[in-house]
């Protein structure tokens, strides 16, 4: 058996989260909060058997697009001025990490 985390987009989260059941998966979820820009993810679990692995990452990332979006950044002028200018950055897409489990039990 492996446990896959997936971090997604909230945006995407209901898409991936549809996509999996429908694809036979057992998914649970979990609502995270990005380091970088402090925004929304959700963290999906999904345990299941080894050969699966490929269909999951599959729909996963058929269902978390990333897209472009405008952040404020400071910048320091010197004398202790500042200003907020806009920065673009990518978001979204999925971060997934597959690791072994030692012990599944459905009770």
């Amino acid at each position: 058996m492996k446990l896959i985390f997936a971090i997604v987009n909230s945006d995407d989260s209901s898409a991936v989260s549809a996509a999996l059941t429908r694809g036979g998966f057992f998914v649970t979820k979990l609502a995270s909060t990005g380091g970088f820009l402090m925004s929304g993810n959700t963290t999906f679990l999904i345990c299941t058997e080894e050969e699966k692995i490929d269909q999951a990452i599959s729909i996963i990332g058929e269902h978390s697009r990333k897209r472009k979006q405008l952040v404020s950044s400071s910048v320091n002028f010197g004398l202790n001025t500042y200003t907020a200018l806009p920065v673009e950055v990518t978001v979204g897409g999925a971060t997934i990490i597959v690791t072994d489990v030692e012990r599944f039990e459905k009770i």
